[in-house]
């Protein structure tokens, strides 16, 4: 599959906010993950309460906006057309809900895949990326079967779309996910609050 240079090899996806922390602190750990070199992020922040993701999503916005980087967020579409954000990120069941791309080209759709049905769907639609997982073990999905890479190069092959792999990935299999035909790595832990990206 060919590989896309217009999107970077890594792409962070938010942890939760902590609970017992002011949000202020997420957005000056999101600042130094962008500070680091970071381009593409998905705001994913499913405990907090709509007003507080919409305060998120802002802030978040504006610190993209300082390093460049483009902010896709996983949330109602409206949201994202209201705040003007870069794109939209489905979870699978939203991706499978879609009959047809739910935004304009010029934003992107960036969409979860766990299976050649969702990889075919999100092609159909017209997905500009997707996330393949959980490719290795992973702390967060301590019960899902995890896909191996083998798995995850039969999935990426069935798509032009470009595929991060997601599940277990760190820095140091960025290699290992560009060989089995990966645009790049998909990261919570290893990308938040200051790795380094490579692209």
């Amino acid at each position: 599959m060919e590989q896309v240079t217009r999107y970077p090899l890594t792409y962070l996806i938010t942890p939760e906010p902590p609970r017992n922390e002011p949000l202020d602190v997420f957005i000056a750990q999101l600042d130094c993950a962008l500070r680091a070199g970071v381009r593409l992020v998905q705001l994913r922040a499913k405990t907090v309460t709509s007003a507080q993701y919409a305060w998120l999503a802002e802030k978040s916005l504006t610190s993209c906006r300082r390093y460049n980087a483009r902010l896709l967020l996983n949330a109602p579409i409206a949201m994202a057309e209201a705040l003007q954000a870069d794109g939209i990120h489905l979870t699978s069941t939203r991706l499978m809900a879609c009959k047809r791309r739910p935004l304009p080209r010029g934003q992107l759709v960036s969409a979860a895949c766990h299976d050649a049905h969702q990889v075919k769907h999100a092609s159909e639609i017209g997905a500009d990326l997707l996330t393949i997982s959980p490719v290795l073990p992973t702390a967060t999905h301590t019960t899902a079967v995890p896909l191996g890479w083998a798995r995850f190069r039969e999935l990426a092959a069935l798509t032009s779309v470009p595929a991060y792999a997601l599940g277990g990935m760190s820095l140091g299999t960025i290699t290992e996910a560009r060989d089995a035909g990966a645009q790049g790595i998909a990261a919570i832990r290893a990308l938040w609050g200051g790795a380094v990206d490579r692209s």
